[in-house]
């Protein structure tokens, strides 16, 4: 009895542990607040009423379609993570797994969340949802290493979230979809930036390129995060224009968009690491309140 005792504690552990391995690859935090942005996509839609069914939905096979590209980036960037602090005790690089099982875990998650976004909303939510995986796996990780053009490429499966979402309600490729897009696209340069800055030291060591400047931490990163932030502003307007949203979200919206900027400017005055993280920070604050600000001022 005692030996079976010890024998079920050790698998219970074994499975614990496992379960938080997989948890470090799928990155569920992270995969929650790009899904964030898929909801409300699908929320904004015209004539779209609140559906908790719809919403799970949409959540889960957008959690598991996020997960899947986070796993094979760590799959593909396995040798280098282990150069990286914040990367060097994941599964891969820690030896705890090896890639046969993370590749078994990319490939079922994946599937599983393109099949339940094509088979509960339409085909097409489903192939946009195919095209940012792939997008994210297999062009954006490895242009990590070559060039900084990858921020461009990764920007754009960053910016599909929103427009897969109104894909899921409306079934097409509407203007309200785009603008959505454009302004998730156009946030993510200074928010990638700022963390490439942040990081220099670790992402130099793994042979990631990621600042837009090839002599590194100057003040082009601040210029750069300056004309992408300071899009933001009159991009604002868009949403009005098109009938998303009301003026409170118009206002709100380019308010959140000027903050932005002028954590940009400090950014490039002072080009320093309190500057950068104050752009990083502030990119997450801009994101979660201007898609709540346009939801909550649906027209």
């Amino acid at each position: 009895m005692l030996r079976e005792a010890r024998i079920r504690a050790k698998w219970h552990l074994f499975l614990l542990s496992r379960l938080r391995d997989y948890a470090q690859l799928l990155k569920p935090n992270l995969s929650i607040m790009v899904v964030f942005s898929s909801v409300v996509g699908y929320l904004l839609a015209p004539g779209v009423q609140f559906n908790w069914l719809n919403v799970v939905i949409l959540f889960v096979g957008g959690v598991l379609v996020t997960g899947a590209a986070n796993t094979i980036n760590q799959i593909l960037e396995r040798h280098s993570d282990a150069f990286m602090k914040r990367t060097m005790s994941r599964p891969m690089p820690d030896g705890r797994m090896g890639t046969g099982e993370a590749w078994a875990l990319a490939v079922v998650a994946g599937v599983s969340g393109v099949w339940l976004l094509g088979h509960f909303f339409n085909p097409l939510a489903g192939l946009l949802s195919l095209i940012s995986l792939l997008l994210y796996a297999f062009a954006y990780t490895p242009m990590k290493k070559i060039h900084p053009v990858a921020v461009l490429i990764g920007a754009i499966p960053g910016a599909l979230p929103p427009l897969i979402g109104w894909v899921a309600a409306t079934g097409s490729l509407g203007i309200g979809g785009w603008i959505l897009f454009m302004i998730q696209f156009f946030w993510q340069f200074p928010h990638f930036w700022a963390i490439a800055w942040v990081g220099y030291e670790d992402y130099l060591k793994a042979g990631i390129r990621m600042l837009p400047s090839n002599q590194g931490r100057t003040r082009f990163t601040g210029l750069q995060c300056m004309f992408y932030s300071i899009v933001l502003v009159p991009m604002a307007i868009m949403p009005r224009m098109v009938g998303i949203t009301g003026n409170v979200g118009m206002w709100v919206t380019m308010a959140c968009g000027v903050f932005y900027f002028i954590a940009s400017v400090y950014f490039y005055i002072h080009n320093d690491h309190k500057s950068a993280k104050r752009v990083m920070f502030s990119s997450f604050i801009y994101l979660p309140v201007v898609l709540l600000a346009l939801l909550f001022d649906k027209l």
